[in-house]
């Protein structure tokens, strides 16, 4: 039997896990008051309502998360890709209802899956087209479209029983950097944050959001530390009149493990004012990852809150206010009555968010597909293989990874594709940031040979030397409708 204490570090602890079955040690925390999960890719199968249920009667108090946003971020949807629009292409058709109806669809599908929060919708404001985590998930580059959209979305979204989740406080769209690696700095001053950045964020708020996920940024403007263990920037979310569940991004990324560490950042982002902490996906490491990682994450987390809690460091009262917040929510949620269900058509939203541009859609019988995107990150499984494999449908495919090919092995990829007989498409996801892409795109324009680029990448302000279809999203859907389109 654990003491108070224990008890009351997990009422704010909120773990990934190993497996499609909850592990007994998880399901032990859960019965001691842990305050739910947060699922990952490696925790979907065809059984997963089961494992919902298994966490739900550990402790009915659990509240279960998942990364689910549609377009280029899946979780529910991991090996197969998202069959739901993303937020680039909900904010190019820019129709609110649109936006407000995906977030019901979203709802639907998490609470068929015994899912209490989605983690979504994306809040950042993407200004700086370089940024390697947020891009596509963002609903674009103007405050007033993103904010409009991500009321829209959290509307949908929590008028279907489901507790919404807007991410990243204060804004994570002005960055080159990927928090996951490393910890970026936000260098603009407080009025452009204010202006632009926390718009959506009030937008959100106005719309009764029920969780805002702060963001592991630095603004110099209010200090030093990262904004998840910053009590100025925590604080600045309360004064905008948020009175909801703040949750942390993901404590293992290196932006806090390579700091402070897991513990240490437990216990800053509590006394910052952080309600319930997000620990992270234990698979992040990679062939480092220990059997028993999901474990080692946890209790360094847990231990860590306890000492300081024991030690005077962290205040009770505050972790007992972070608690009551989160078991607030779950009650909230249990009470919450699904609406019937509505008409939603996932594939008439992409083919209105379609950019084409020259003759990309000219007539043709079968396709080639050579795919040229980087490589997958820890957020957004952005090469996964379902994008280029439903783009070529049963035509031919290839993978070129311009980091590593040589000149020889893309020319290679190039005459297999060419070989082939179908007009060959460029899969690219940064044609105009990415100086490689670019490269492939005009060797392949000199050749002439009617080629096509789909990007499913940030829309192209600019030209490409070659017909192309913008499509924001790299999703299963996104390239089912793109193939559909070209393939006439």
């Amino acid at each position: 039997m654990s003491d108070e204490i224990t008890r009351l570090a997990n009422s704010v602890l909120w773990p990934g896990f190993f497996g499609t079955e909850a592990p007994e040690w998880l399901l032990a925390e859960l019965r001691d008051g842990l305050a739910g999960v947060v699922y990952f890719g490696q925790n979907m199968s065809e059984r997963l309502p089961e494992l919902s249920a298994a966490v739900h009667t550990a402790n009915p108090d659990a509240l279960i998360g998942i990364d689910e946003e549609g377009g280029s971020v899946t979780r529910l949807e991991a090996a197969t890709g998202s069959t739901l629009p993303g937020a680039a292409q909900l904010g190019a058709v820019d129709d609110v209802d649109a936006s407000r109806r995906t977030g019901t669809e979203l709802a639907r599908r998490a609470r068929a899956a015994g899912v209490d929060v989605i983690l979504g919708p994306v809040a950042d404001v993407n200004t700086d087209p370089r940024n390697p985590v947020i891009g596509v998930r963002s609903f674009g580059s103007d405050a007033a479209l993103v904010s409009r959209h991500v009321a829209a979305t959290v509307d949908g979204i929590q008028s279907g029983g489901v507790a919404a989740c807007v991410k990243h406080f204060p804004g994570h769209g002005d960055t080159h950097l990927d928090s996951h690696h490393a910890l970026p700095v936000i260098a603009l001053d407080t009025a452009e944050i204010e202006a632009v950045h926390l718009e959506p964020f009030r937008a959100a708020i106005a719309a009764d959001v029920d969780t805002i996920m702060t963001a592991h940024i630095v603004v110099p403007a209010w200090g030093d530390q990262p904004a998840t263990l910053n009590p100025l920037v925590l604080g600045r979310l309360r004064e905008l009149g948020f009175d909801g569940v703040i949750i942390t991004d993901a404590l293992d990324m290196a932006a806090v493990r390579e700091s402070v560490g897991i513990g240490g950042g437990a216990v800053q982002a509590l006394a910052a004012g952080a309600d319930l902490l997000c620990i992270g996906n234990p698979t992040n490491p990679g062939a480092a990852a220990l059997p028993d990682q999901d474990e080692r994450d946890f209790f360094t987390a847990r231990e860590a809150i306890i000492a300081a809690l024991r030690d005077g460091s962290l205040s009770r009262e505050r972790v007992e206010q972070a608690r009551d917040r989160v078991l607030a929510l779950a009650a909230k949620l249990r009470a919450a009555t699904p609406p019937a269900d509505e008409p939603y058509d996932a594939a008439e939203i992409v083919r209105r968010a379609l950019h084409v541009v020259g003759d990309a859609d000219a007539e043709t019988s079968a396709l080639a597909v050579v795919d040229a995107r980087r490589r997958s990150t820890l957020a957004v499984d952005s090469a996964a293989g379902y994008v280029a494999a439903a783009l070529a449908g049963d035509g031919f495919r290839v993978r070129l990874d311009l980091d590593r090919a040589s000149d020889a092995e893309q020319d290679a990829g190039l005459d297999a594709a060419r070989a082939d007989g179908g007009r060959v498409v460029l899969l690219v996801d940064r044609p105009e940031v990415d100086q490689a892409q670019r490269g492939l795109i005009e060797r392949v324009a000199g050749l002439d040979i009617g080629a096509v680029v789909v990007n499913v990448g940030l829309p192209v302000r600019g030209e490409l030397p070659l017909p192309f279809v913008d499509a924001a999203a790299a999703s299963r859907i996104s390239a089912e409708v793109v193939h559909d389109l070209l393939l006439r």
